[in-house]
């Protein structure tokens, strides 16, 4: 009797999975026409059908995989440390003024007439 209690549970639960999902991923579907969050909800929705089912766990990693290629090729990197961050200030060993500085003194230069400042 609980044999058949397990396999009506497994099933069940697969039915569930696969109704829960498909139905988020046939609204974020439907979201790439209408206003919403589209390109968040397809992942959530093969995410939820993932936990049981193996196709949609390979549709997922190949969806990181072309994101992460994205975000590489966006940020310029061909790494997926993220976005290279700029100084503001010199290099390192430099004696160069840090950027929007007056080159002779180090300072800011004066805010002239039309320049926006007070």
């Amino acid at each position: 009797m609980t044999r058949w209690l397990r396999l009506g549970y497994v099933a069940a639960r697969r039915v569930v999975v696969a109704v829960v999902g498909g139905t988020v991923v046939l609204i974020g579907v439907a979201m790439l026409v209408l206003p919403g969050p589209a390109l968040i909800v397809i992942p959530v929705g093969l995410a939820i059908l993932s936990v049981e089912f193996a196709w949609a766990r390979r549709w997922l990693r190949r969806l990181r995989d072309v994101a992460a290629e994205a975000t590489a090729r966006v940020t310029g990197n061909g790494d997926d440390a993220g976005p290279a961050r700029a100084t503001e200030g010199p290099a390192r060993g430099t004696d160069a003024p840090a950027r929007g500085t007056d080159a002779p003194t180090g300072r800011e230069p004066p805010a002239g007439p039309g320049s926006g400042g007070c």
